[in-house]
């Protein structure tokens, strides 16, 4: 959060006539969840640590609404984070704590469990203070580092970074615990900011997403076809809504918040970063309810787009009351038009303080005018407007400021370059993670970054918003400890567990606050080992980490005990490997898992339906040379006998019939499919259901490089 304070404690601070100030063994610099994980990870292993906060209020956002946890799954969350949860649980087992709704009226309180993953935020401020008090952590509060000159260097090494204020912290490590990365970029270490396009890393979900892939249609009330537009997802327009003041007339201009420039083509890269909002914290008990203030310059003309999605049918302002205990809720974005302000902080992560304050500034007007117009303004449906008005402020929350959260969600800004880049391909497993500090499993989520004026088939204009998708790696995924570490000639004394080295897509699913404590503590534990080793934190034995990691209960590695089929991931296997992921499918293809062995998280089939009418193409770009191809299928006694397989190369094509009901040979996974050349043109492997007896079965190609021998071409 970007809001001046008065500063509650000065430490490390020199002045005329005193001692220069303490060299600290780590410096964290940033007040979020991941900075106080890392502080109290350090005093664990008996080093000395300080954290310089440009806030007032520790935690970041998991003190500052986000009551309602972005887990994924929770059997990965190990270490200080699962600590910190079970910490929650605690003060939720005393009953006294429990004012406006009983223990049993909340369905994610269960007495029986060691951690409640709902919370309210005043008690994860409270727990986060407790741990800074345990452990004696000196915190200086309300620091702004000098983002101009306020990062001494030494060769490749920070030395002392110094504040606005003028107070000066040294250090023989640093972290960059920030939502923006302030240190990271003041300290030359490259970053980037906005969406990489997908041909940077060789991705599918990054850069502009006019087309949104794996979303089902949105429903609507039938309505004339000018009105209705089924679109990808819920957060999508699904009616046609005029995006002029006057419906209709282009000559009146454009409402509030969209724009009629191209918005690009899907898979370009851009400046644009997902919306951010706040997590509110609402609640219905009319004894700790606070109605909806009126924000000073509120105009209803910038909901006008709002009313006219409500007036044509949408009831998507209901969504994302999501709730947490004692009759409140941590209520985010939901819907087309919602607490997301969409477009409206593309120049923050490198905005200069006072600009920060004003886009903050912003984006609390346009929410609270979201909410009172809803409740207050005639033209409201009036069941929306009776909704509303059941709901406000908890008047128990934010006490300080006017029961408004004081972290916005800056859901992503810088993001370090580093020599290894987390892409959307590890976390679907395609690429190899060889050095796990810790797991992710949330969805590869990105929220909308623009809003602009489409056309329809006759020509009219309407409202559409872009940049929405809420994709499943596949399952959890580790985090390589390489993207916590700047290039080495850049730093070679700090690690950034939060703007870590992420594509914008990656990011989408690492960003949660729970893999934010856990990369916290990891990268406070190298920062310890690399004074220990006299190293370079891109220099430290990782074997040893990864030790300690284990030994103090972070989880690197997770396969599902439940699931009784075999996984292989891409990165195991020998060669270059297309999973059906990254295939091209003709028809409907589902997908499955159920029948194993596999390659990455599962398999398509063709549902023994349509024959003739499917295919699956798996291409690849290879080395020129020659390679054996193997094809990967799980065996049952339902797949067909006769699988057309044809295999594309430079010498023409080769097709041959593969028979799923036999094991395969090769690991009971591959079956060899022959040995061919393959020069300039992809590499491409295809599978149909043509005149096929029973299942298809589309999993992976393995190409395998075959050595030169005697009397062939090298």
């Amino acid at each position: 959060m970007i809001v001046a304070f008065a500063s509650l404690l000065l430490i490390g601070t020199a002045t005329p006539g005193t001692a220069a100030p303490p060299v600290y063994d780590v410096v964290i610099y940033g007040g979020t969840s991941s900075a106080v994980a890392a502080a109290v990870q350090v005093r664990r292993m008996d080093r000395t640590v300080i954290i310089v906060a440009p806030d007032q209020h520790l935690g970041g956002l998991t003190s500052g609404g986000l009551g309602w946890t972005d887990t994924g799954r929770k059997e990965v969350i190990g270490g200080l984070a699962l600590e910190f949860y079970q910490r929650i649980k605690k003060h939720y087992d005393n009953p006294e704590v429990w004012v406006y709704q009983k223990p049993e009226q909340n369905s994610h309180y269960h007495p029986d469990e060691d951690a409640i993953w709902v919370f309210e935020p005043h008690v994860a401020e409270r727990t986060f203070e407790a741990w800074i008090a345990e452990y004696e952590i000196p915190v200086v509060r309300d620091q702004w580092l000098d983002r101009d000159s306020g990062v001494t260097m030494q060769d490749n090494r920070i030395v002392a970074i110094t504040t606005l204020c003028g107070n000066t912290y040294r250090g023989r490590t640093f972290l960059d615990a920030t939502y923006e990365g302030d240190l990271m970029a003041a300290a030359g270490v490259s970053y980037h900011v906005g969406r990489e396009a997908n041909s940077v890393y060789d991705e599918t979900l990054n850069g502009v997403q006019l087309i949104p892939p794996n979303r089902p249609a949105c429903l609507g009330r039938t309505l004339p076809d000018r009105q209705r537009r089924p679109g990808p997802s819920g957060h999508f327009f699904a009616y046609e809504v005029s995006p002029y003041v006057v419906p209709d007339d282009p000559s009146s201009g454009l409402l509030p918040r969209i724009h009629d420039e191209d918005p690009g083509e899907t898979g370009q890269g851009d400046h644009r970063i997902q919306a951010y909002n706040f997590r509110m914290c609402l609640t219905n008990h009319p004894d700790n309810r606070v109605p909806f203030p009126k924000p000073e310059g509120y105009d209803p003309l910038q909901y006008e787009l709002l009313l006219r999605t409500l007036q044509a049918g949408s009831r998507h302002v209901f969504g994302k009351f999501d709730p947490i205990p004692n009759a409140k809720t941590d209520t985010n974005n939901h819907g087309p038009f919602s607490t997301d302000n969409i477009g409206m902080n593309y120049d923050y992560p490198e905005a200069s303080y006072e600009r920060r304050r004003e886009i903050i500034r912003e984006h609390q007007q346009y929410q609270q005018g979201y909410l009172y117009f809803m409740a207050n303004d005639p033209r409201i449906p009036e069941d929306v407007r009776r909704h509303y008005n059941t709901w406000g402020l908890a008047a128990d929350e934010f006490t300080e400021n006017g029961h408004w959260p004081h972290q916005l969600y800056v859901r992503e800004a810088r993001r370090m370059i580093s020599h290894f880049v987390i892409t959307e391909n590890h976390l679907r497993r395609r690429l190899p993670t060889d050095q796990s500090v810790g797991m992710g499993s949330y969805n590869m989520d990105s929220h909308h970054t623009q809003r602009y004026v489409a056309y329809n088939e006759q020509g009219q204009a309407y409202a559409q918003n872009e940049g929405d998708v809420q994709v499943n790696p596949g399952g959890p995924y580790p985090i390589d400890y390489r993207a916590l570490t700047p290039k080495r000639e850049q730093c070679a004394n700090l690690l950034v567990p939060v703007c870590l080295s992420c594509s914008h897509i990656a990011f989408g699913s690492v960003r949660m606050e729970p893999v934010f404590m856990i990369l916290g503590q990891s990268a406070a534990t190298a920062a310890v080992h690399a004074i220990e080793e006299d190293a370079d934190v891109q220099q430290i034995d990782f074997d040893r980490l990864r030790q300690r990691l284990l030994d103090d209960g972070q989880i690197l590695e997770w396969r599902d005990p439940n699931r009784q089929t075999r996984n292989v991931w891409p990165a195991e296997l020998e060669g270059v490997v297309v999973d059906d992921i990254q295939a091209q499918f003709e028809g409907h293809w589902p997908t499955a898992g159920a029948i194993g062995p596999f390659v990455g998280y599962g398999y398509r089939h063709d549902d023994n339906e349509d024959q003739g009418a499917k295919r699956a193409q798996f291409q690849a770009r290879l080395e020129p040379g020659r390679y054996e191809v193997r094809l990967a299928y799980s065996a049952h006694g339902n797949r067909a006998t006769n699988v057309p397989v044809v295999v594309h190369h430079a010498e023409g094509q080769s097709e041959t019939s593969v028979d799923q009901k036999q094991t395969p040979p090769i690991q009971g996974l591959l079956i060899s499919l022959g040995t061919f050349t393959f020069g300039e043109a992809p590499a491409v492997v295809e599978i149909s259901n043509r005149g096929t007896d029973g299942h298809v079965i589309a999993d992976a190609v393995q190409f395998i490089p075959v050595p030169a021998t005697a009397g062939q071409d090298d």
